[in-house]
């Protein structure tokens, strides 16, 4: 579980920094939002 969740952050970031050094602020906040949010499913996904 934790090797994913690292993967979906880790990848996140990679592309929220790809959008960020295009001046694509905003994809990049969305993208590091939704990768928060598939992280945090899985997350509680595996507590139940």
């Amino acid at each position: 579980m934790w090797q994913e969740m690292y993967l979906i952050l880790f990848r996140a970031a990679t592309r929220a920094l790809a959008q960020m050094q295009t001046q694509n602020f905003g994809l990049a906040a969305e993208e590091l939002k939704q990768a928060q949010c598939c992280a945090e499913e899985l997350f509680l996904a595996e507590k139940e």
